[in-house]
């Protein structure tokens, strides 16, 4: 991160941040921020929820197929 980039104030009043630093031996070195407010996480777990809800649907829909012999519905 520049020296720039570091002392600018928050974009929003409620700006929530996170940096890593990672380094494995000599030759690794990992380095990650992250910028994100209460809207921005409410609206990731918003996200992720749908994702594992139709995963769920998907798994289940599979396992009946599978008890029941049929892999197509009839038509």
């Amino acid at each position: 991160m520049s020296d720039a980039q570091k002392t600018l104030p928050p974009q929003h009043p409620e700006e929530q941040m996170a940096r890593v630093d990672l380094r494995i031996g000599q030759a690794v070195s990992l380095q990650a921020t992250l910028r994100t407010t209460p809207a921005g996480l409410v609206s990731i777990g918003v996200l992720v929820s749908g994702i594992l809800l139709s995963t769920a649907v998907l798994v289940w829909a599979a396992v009946t197929s599978s008890r029941t012999g049929r892999f197509f519905p009839r038509r």
